[in-house]
Formats: structure tokens, C-alpha cells, sequence
């Protein structure tokens, strides 16, 4: 599977799980809309309150899985967070408004806000196929 379809795979999957580490080192998961850019980010939004946003700001790393909820292909997913400021925010809310419309509404509360995580290890796996289909995808340290 080449990156473009990978791409296609992730922009066609609306949710993914997020995992992050607590304070003290455990492991916290929750579901999540997403959005995807061309260079193979991932856009979220959340609650500034929740333990998500509160882990990701203190450890800016996390995982996440993305599909397998119709079938067996999933993409796994490492990275590093972010939370956008200025133009650059902007841009990224355009993506996530793109996917989520209804975030627009959201944007509007000082509750609300969003991190991007940027791809440092990607695995795309489909066990529907036999034999099954696993392969990492090769990222340009340049590019993301």
C-alpha cells in the first residue's frame, strides 16, 4: 500500500482512538473525530479539561488506532502533538471544519480547542486479505 493510499484510508475513517500518558505514567484512551492533511496529520478537538488535553500538553506524544470498526484494516499511528497558534491555526481549523462542520459551533467556546499530531511511525494492516497485508509507511523526516 502506497502513502497516497493510506492517506485515502485515514481521510475515510471519521474516528480514531487516542492514547496518552498521565502524570504518572499510565496509559489513558478515549475516541475521537479526526481529520486528516495531505502530509498525514491528524486534527482533533477536545475539552481543555479533559485528561487528554492535560496529558498531551505535559507529554506531547501519544498513539493512535484508526479504523477496524467494518473489517480488519486499521492504521496504526505514533506521533508528536501540538496545539496550533496564529495562521498556522487557522489553516489546521479549515482541515477540521472540512471533516466536522458542527466544530465551527464548537471553536466558539474558550472550553474548546485542538492539538495536531504529527506522524512519526505509521503502520497500515489488513487482515481481511490472505495472506494478511502489513506494512509500514515511510515517512520523509523532512516533510512532516
Amino acid at each position: 500500500m502506497d502513502r497516497a493510499q493510506v492517506l485515502q484510508f485515514m481521510q475515510s475513517n471519521r474516528y480514531a482512538v487516542v492514547s496518552s500518558l498521565s502524570e504518572v505514567g499510565t496509559p489513558q484512551s478515549a475516541l475521537l473525530g479526526i481529520a486528516v492533511t495531505t502530509k498525514l496529520e491528524v486534527i482533533f478537538d477536545m475539552l481543555k479539561a479533559s485528561r487528554k488535553y492535560a496529558n498531551l500538553t505535559a507529554r506531547p506524544v501519544c498513539s493512535l488506532v484508526i479504523g477496524g470498526w467494518s473489517g480488519e484494516q486499521t492504521v496504526q499511528y505514533e506521533g508528536e502533538t501540538f496545539e496550533p497558534v496564529g495562521e498556522e491555526r487557522a489553516r489546521y481549523q479549515e482541515i477540521y471544519f472540512e471533516a466536522w462542520p458542527g466544530g465551527r459551533e464548537r471553536m466558539q467556546s474558550p472550553a474548546i480547542t485542538f492539538l495536531v499530531v504529527r506522524p512519526r511511525w505509521i503502520r497500515y494492516s489488513d487482515f481481511d486479505q490472505r495472506p494478511p497485508v502489513i506494512e509500514e509507511v515511510k515517512l520523509d523526516p523532512f516533510e512532516v
